[in-house]
């Protein structure tokens, strides 16, 4: 459901573009050096856990494997593109690293993923797509946001079509970590 709003926000854009309706012919595909740049990622996530959860992340090596999501309780956020360009911002972690941020931003502790925590999770991804495209001025202007879908259980897969870009990375915190994932479909 949350894609299909996305997928309208996009082709309303499109459709402004090709009547003449929009006021210049924009192109990202000429600024694809500072989209798909993993430093904005990385400044992105060191201002919101810094802000928000008074933390500092540490950028893991490579892209690592949250320990145990194939065995148990994971949490997803997704928070789509829309505009000039589609796609999606999204944050995984287990449960503990979930509940660990939920309790920096509310001030409780939490036991298990409950509606708090997830909601949580959807605020925090929702403000690191935020963060990221501001770092773009051309995506701070025509790209929308969705709201925050998240996502638990123990055995799913996401999937994007043929992305046209995608910067994974893996950040850790206390004894924590997460994994963000920027996914482009397509640019104008």
């Amino acid at each position: 459901m949350m894609l299909n709003g996305v997928r309208r926000s996009v082709h309303g854009y499109r459709s402004i573009q090709a009547s003449g309706g929009g006021e210049k012919n924009m192109t990202l595909k000429d600024s694809m050096h500072l989209v798909a740049d993993p430093e904005n990622m990385h400044h992105s996530v060191r201002e919101v856990f810094e802000t928000m959860l008074g933390v500092q992340c540490r950028l893991e090596e490579g892209v690592k494997s949250i320990p145990g999501v194939k065995d148990a309780v994971s949490v997803t956020a997704v928070v789509g593109f829309g505009g000039i360009l589609s796609g999606a911002c999204v944050i995984r972690c287990d449960a503990l690293a979930a509940c660990t941020i939920a309790a920096r931003m509310a001030g409780m502790e939490f036991e298990t993923v409950d509606d708090i925590v997830k909601d949580a999770i959807g605020e925090i991804c929702n403000m690191l797509a935020g963060t990221w495209k501001s770092k773009v001025p051309d995506l701070a202007a025509n790209c929308g946001l969705s709201v925050p879908a998240v996502i638990t259980g123990s055995d799913y897969n996401l999937h994007v079509q043929s992305p046209e870009f995608r910067i994974c990375q893996s950040y850790a915190f206390d004894d924590t970590s997460f994994e963000m994932i920027i996914v482009c479909d397509a640019l104008q």
